[in-house]
Formats: C-alpha cells, sequence, structure tokens
C-alpha cells in the first residue's frame, strides 16, 4: 500500500528573492506551520510502521520526509520522477505568467492536449507514468510514504487536490 503525504505549507516570504527565483522556488522550506503540520501527519496510525519513505527532490518535499523518517524511524530514498507537475516537460524554466497560463490549459483540458496539438506542458497521462513507474520498483514493500505534491497526487490517484499534509491511499 503506498500513502501519498502532500508536503507542510512552504515558507514563501523569500518566493522570488535570493536563490528561490525561477527553478529556484523548488527550493523553499516548509514554514513552521509546514513543519507543525508534517508532525501531526506523523501520528496518523496509517503511517506507523512504513517500510521505506519514497520522496521528491524539491526541498518541502525531502523536508517532508526527513521528519517522517525522524519521527517514525523508516529510510528515505529520493527519487527525481516524484516531482511535482512541470509547465516545461523539457526542463526549461517558464516564468509565473507562462506557467500559470499552461497550468489553466491542463485543466480546462483534464490534463490532455486541445486537439491533439502538442504542447510544452506535461500532461496527466505523463505525470501517471512517470509516477507509476517509480512505485512499481517499490511494489514489494508492504507499507511505503510518498512525500510529494498536490497536483501529482491528484493526477495519480484520481482524488481530490490534497491539503498541506493529508494522506492519500493509493494500490497499484
Amino acid at each position: 500500500m503506498f500513502y501519498f503525504l502532500r508536503h507542510g505549507e512552504s515558507d514563501d516570504i523569500n518566493r522570488n528573492k535570493k536563490i528561490y527565483q525561477g527553478f529556484g522556488v523548488n527550493l523553499l522550506p516548509l514554514s513552521k506551520a509546514g513543519v507543525e503540520q508534517i508532525k501531526a501527519a506523523c501520528k496518523d496510525k496509517r503511517l506507523q510502521r512504513a517500510d521505506i519513505i519514497l520522496s521528491s527532490p524539491y526541498t518541502r518535499a525531502v523536508q517532508t520526509a526527513a521528519i517522517l523518517s525522524k519521527e517514525l524511524g523508516a529510510d528515505i530514498v529520493i527519487e527525481t520522477d516524484l516531482h511535482e507537475w512541470l509547465a516545461n516537460k523539457n526542463f526549461i524554466y517558464e516564468d509565473e505568467k507562462t506557467a500559470f497560463a499552461y497550468h489553466k490549459a491542463y485543466y480546462e483540458n483534464n490534463g490532455k492536449y486541445p486537439d491533439c496539438k502538442d504542447e510544452p506542458w506535461e500532461t496527466a497521462e505523463m505525470i501517471k507514468n512517470r509516477v507509476l513507474k517509480v512505485l512499481k520498483k517499490y511494489s514489494h514493500y508492504k507499507k511505503v510514504i510518498v512525500a510529494a505534491h498536490g497536483m501529482m497526487i491528484e493526477t495519480v490517484t484520481g482524488c481530490h487536490h490534497p491539503y498541506h499534509a493529508e494522506i492519500i491511499e493509493f494500490e497499484l
């Protein structure tokens, strides 16, 4: 069984400042409230006795996984394909205005390219394929926690967009 856990709230005070510009926004740490959200989630019985914790490479997810590891006593593995949705599937950074427009197009078109036209953004199918490939590598474990991101969790599980520190159960 997989337990997706959306990262805690990010500390956005330095967003678009210092190293937190462009792709650097993915380096933003958790806020104090975000840390507390994850500590509270650690008390959920579903997460107890986890075999392993998988994490996205983005700081907010890695910090979430670190808190989980400390509290639950499970090892962490960073999996780069557990990253959030990409506004540009070729890993080219898009400015916020463009990224928001692609985000809107993604939802307006249910994660598919309109009129079979190729777009720069990642489709729902692309997200599912990369994440499921990772999960299959760990399917021999009984209980796996996945510290990840809202849009990715929503797309893979078919659930609503999870709140910070919300747990979503998932079976392959």
